[in-house]
Order: structure tokens, then sequence, then C-alpha cells
């Protein structure tokens, strides 16, 4: 609440041509401060009063008639002891607290107006070194869970109660692996040695926003022609192919083609109804693909394949053997630099959390608090926050989508003001920590940019000494935290691959294959076309979806069942949502011993344990 004084109110009247003495200014003074309002407002009432009453003159009197029949009904004041009261019972945010502060100095001022010299001054005192702040006021604005207090976000929605009622709170309840003296636990402040960056692909990192729903077909073409060829090549070499033949030339022998996997409608894939689609220099035909010799497959849109069978009529493929596709090397450094970084000897802590931070039935980021309390106590070294921060599937931010931000909408705060007020709690509530941040967008951010790849947030306010602790990424990106590679997406692709991928007689469980696939396709949305709520530009996607390398630890969270596995030597994380509905769901965390490089110069992976905790 901006400090109101007698010129503003004097201004602000002039404007209706309203001429006063200095009397009535006073009494509109005290009636400002009384009821909490601005110069503006409280002439807007009383023109808006005086014209219901005919045009009554502005006086002392009719000053008092509208102080009795408009702001005593329309802003009842409750006295400052009340709210004091009312204070310890009820959470506030802190832009309610400075304002209550600053109109409890407002009200001292205004008796200090009345008071005898004698007396003395009521007002508050300045804080200086000498006269430091009252711990009243910094006990309340130092705690980061009243920054996200529901009052402010939604003033009719009261705290969970599922949530505030759950059970298991700390169990764990996955794990894997394991390193020599497990202790879950960071380096205690040493977190200025962790060295973290973002590794590059073919071109710079996404790093800023782009213009979007510009791409054409033609370009989509090129894009998934180059994908195929590519992988192609590689698979090639790797098997010692000679070459590929048309997918649709009709051969009495047995030949190989190369293409990528499609439906052949707008339904569900499934093994009746597989084509074959060959890029354009295999004749960019599609031929349909008789899966029934195949003992073994897994298959999904958009795969690229190599399959060996016959073609004998031109018209159908009769599939006898499916090659697989070849993952990426891990990341290596020269032998030189590995021997000279300094590798420490204690164990890394990584903690990984997506979002949602609030529970369906209410916008109390009481999980959030939840977590920023379990990164002060185990005191991680990079904490990993996938989104969404601000849920767009959430039921008050859908029907304020809807409703406009209307006199019954339940949320009383811009989407950006609720993010930014979630990123402040965060930071405040780890800088005792000290631990590094990395914040991933998630499509589901109603806020942000709703495009894949998705450019990282945009945070302009933040000090120096929060920016050197907190790293802003895209989703999707590959991260390189001294020394072990980290691949990171917040798109649900294990729920969206899950419900288009058949497979026959796999000895894998479905999770393993789609992770396998992912590494294998070497980019971390493979599936085409994309599910509808994901924005795909294809042109962004070439340049920034790919991965560079085989990550050591790839984390995808999904609405699926969180796990911790290694697929073909990479440790794959579902940290699970840290809300599940109404009720507290996952997070995870990850202990990791980085090994030096062997006699012989070869890199060792590094030694991975994992957990996945209730919140």
């Amino acid at each position: 609440m901006a400090l109101v004084n007698a010129d503003r109110i004097k201004s602000e009247l002039n404007t209706f041509d309203i001429v006063c003495g200095d009397d009535i200014l006073d009494k509109m003074l005290e009636q400002c401060l009384c009821n909490r309002l601005q110069g503006d407002e409280i002439v807007l009432e009383w023109v808006a009063f005086s014209t219901t009453k005919g045009g009554l003159k502005l006086s002392l009197n009719t000053l008092e008639q509208f102080e009795h029949e408009v702001l005593n009904k329309k802003y009842k004041a409750k006295p400052a002891i009340a709210k004091r009261e009312e204070s310890h019972n009820r959470t506030r945010d802190i832009n309610s607290l400075h304002d209550l502060i600053k109109a409890e100095e407002e009200e001292e001022s205004l008796l200090d107006s009345y008071s005898t010299p004698a007396k003395g001054s009521q007002k508050r005192a300045l804080t200086t070194p000498e006269h430091p702040q009252s711990k009243r006021s910094a006990a309340l604005i130092a705690s980061p869970g009243l920054l996200l207090c529901s009052a402010s976000f939604s003033p009719s929605v009261t705290p969970s109660q599922k949530y505030s009622q759950r059970g298991g709170r700390g169990e764990v309840v996955s794990t894997f692996g394991a390193v020599q003296g497990t202790r879950w636990a960071g380096r205690k402040g040493q977190t200025n040695r962790v060295q973290l960056e973002l590794l590059e692909g073919s071109e710079d990192s996404l790093i800023n926003n782009y213009k979007y729903m510009f791409q054409r077909l033609r370009d989509v073409r090129n894009v998934l022609t180059e994908k195929i060829e590519e992988l192609g090549e590689e698979l090639r070499t790797n098997f010692n192919i000679e070459e590929f033949s048309p997918v649709s030339l009709p051969a009495q022998d047995s030949v190989t083609v190369l293409g990528q996997v499609c439906c052949d409608s707008n339904g569900k894939l499934n093994s009746q109804s597989v084509l074959l689609e060959a890029g354009p220099d295999q004749g960019g035909r599609q031929v349909p693909v008789d899966l029934s010799e195949l003992r073994d497959y897994s298959l999904f849109p958009g795969q690229v394949v190599v399959m060996e069978g016959m073609n004998t009529s031109g018209r159908k493929f009769v599939a006898s053997k499916l090659f697989e596709g070849v993952p990426l090397p891990f990341y290596s450094t020269p032998i030189k630099q590995e021997m000279d970084m300094d590798i420490p000897d204690e164990q890394l802590l990584v903690m990984v959390a997506c979002g949602p931070y609030t529970p369906s039935d209410g916008l109390t980021f009481d999980p959030l608090v939840d977590l920023i309390n379990v990164i002060a106590r185990d005191r991680p070294d990079v904490c990993i926050l996938l989104g969404p921060f601000v849920d767009s599937k959430h039921e008050q931010i859908e029907y304020v989508d809807l409703h406009f931000l209307s006199e019954k909408s339940l949320v009383t705060e811009t989407f950006d003001a609720i993010f930014s007020r979630c990123v402040g709690s965060i930071v405040e509530g780890t800088k005792g920590v000290g631990c590094r941040l990395v914040f991933v967008p998630s499509q589901r951010d109603v806020h942000h940019h709703f495009i894949y790849p998705q450019p990282p947030f945009i945070l302009p306010d933040l000090s120096k000494d929060d920016a050197k602790r907190m790293t802003l990424v895209p989703d999707p990106c590959t991260l390189l935290i001294d020394g072990v590679t980290f691949g990171l997406t917040s798109t649900d692709i294990l729920f969206h691959m899950g419900a288009e991928e058949i497979s026959c007689a796999s000895g894998s469980d479905r999770f393993s294959r789609i992770l396998k696939h992912m590494l294998t396709q070497r980019n971390y949305y493979p599936l085409y076309p994309p599910v509808e709520e994901v924005n795909m530009d294809y042109e962004k996607f070439q340049g920034y979806g790919q991965m560079p390398l085989s990550p050591d630890v790839l984390i995808v969270p999904s609405e699926l069942r969180f796990f911790i596995k290694d697929v073909i030597g990479c440790v794959c994380v579902n940290p699970g949502r840290l809300t599940k509905g109404q009720v507290g769901g996952t997070y995870g965390r990850l202990l990791i011993q980085r090994s030096a490089p062997s006699i012989d110069g070869k890199r060792v992976s590094p030694c991975v344990a994992g957990q996945v905790v209730k919140i």
C-alpha cells in the first residue's frame, strides 16, 4: 500500500472540479488510513456516494454521513490488536505481512499527529545497525512457508485435509544400487566446488525464447527424413549391412529395408496395422508389414528400424528379423584433463522432484514447503526441480483460464506472480544449505511457453548471489554435473509411448523397453506423431531435442509408477510427482561416487545409488 497524503487526495478531487479546505482534506486522509484506501479510491467512492444522494456538497457533515453509510459497511477495518491476534492463528503471505506492518505504521503516525509533545512519538523506530529490525518482523519475513500461503492466491481455500493427514512420510519406496558407506547427505557447504554446465548439441544450447507456429509440413518431412538416414547409417555400419533395398520393390530373395514405423490409420498401433515408411533414398513409399514370423519385437510409431524379410509382391513386407538400434557412447573427457580434474573424495547428493507442488483440492503449497524442509535437512549438493510449478491441469487454474479472472475466480494473483513467489520461497528456504538449484520447465506450466522443445524460464529479478546458485535449463536438456551426465525431460514420454508401444514376447518390462527405445533412437521424444498435448516444433527439436550422448542418469518423471533401474548402462529414474491428486507423492535422491579413470585410460562409470521417498 503506497503512502497516502493530502496533496494526492486534493489532486484527485481537482479531477472532478471539487474544491475543499484543509480540514476536509485532513478528514479524508484520516478515512483513507483507517480504511486502507488510496487517494483515488476514496475520491471515487465519494463521487459515487454524492451522485446517488442528488449531488451532495463536500463538507465535514457530509463526510461523516459518507463514512457511516459507505466506509463502515464496505471497508470494515479490524483493530490492529485483533490483526496481531489473528496472525497467530492464520498463516499470511509475505506481501500481506508487509502491508499489515505498513498500515500499522501509518495508524501510529496518525496517532502521533494527535498526541502532545510530552507524550512523545509512538512511531516505530527505523531499522539500522544500531536499531535492528524487530524479532517479530524478521521471523515473519524469513519463513519460506509464508511466501506460499494460500490466502494470497485463493482466500476461500483451506489447507488440504487429505494431504495433512497422509501417512508414510519419509518412507523409502524404491531403492537402487549401493555406494560404499552410503550416507544420504551432501558435502556440507562445499557446493561451490560443484561443476555444473549444459552440454551443447549440434547447435548452441537453447537458452532463449524463440518464435514458433511457423513450421511447414515440408520442414517436418525433412527433419524426419534426416533422422531416418542418420540412424540408418549407424545401423548399417554396426550390423555390417551392405545396402538397403526399396521397401516396395518386389523381390524373391530376402532383402534388408530401412524405414520408420507408422500406423495405417489414426487409431492405436497394433500388430495388424504396422506400416514401414521409407526415406526418399529408398523410394519414399509405405508398405504394410507382416510381423507373424517375428518371435520378439517392440515397436512404436516414429521408430526407425531395419528389417530383414521378403516382399514378393511389392505390396506386403514379411519381416523375419528386426535389428535393434544402437545407443550413443557415454561421456568421456581427454585422459590428461581427466587426470588433472579435482575429483572430490566425498559423494555427490542430487535430489530430484517433479511438480505439481500443490494438492489438487487447493492452491496450498504445503508439499513444496515440506520439500524445502527436506532439502534443509539432507543438504544436497544439487537439487533438480521439474515443472509444473503452476499446473494448467489444476482445477482452480483451469477455472481461472475459462473465466478470465472474473469476480468469482478463486485465484487473486497472476500466474507469473504465483510462480515468482514459488521460486522466491525455494531460493530463500535453501540459502542456508547453499545447494545448486536447477529449474526445468514443463508444458503444463500455465505461465510459460507451450512448445516442445521448451525454452528455460526467465527470472530477471534475481540477485547476483542467487543467480550463481541457479541454473535455468530448457526441456529437454543434458547436464554435466561433476563429470556425470544427466538427461532431463519433464514431458511424460513414458505415459505417451506406453499407450502406443506394441510388443511380443519381450523379456523386459514395458518401462525398460521404452527407455531403451529413447536411448537407441537417441532423442528425448522419439514418438511420431506426438500426442495432441505436445506442441512439437520439429526444426527446433532437431537441434535441441537430440541426445548428444548416452547420459549416465536419465530423469523421466511420469504419472506412472515411480522406479529406479539400469537400462543398458544408464540409470533411469522416475521420481514420481510430489503430489498425486489430494495426497502426497514422492521425490528421488541419488548418491553418486565418481570414479577416477582406470590405468589404461578407459572411463569408469560412476557408482550410483538411488532412492524414491514419500514426501
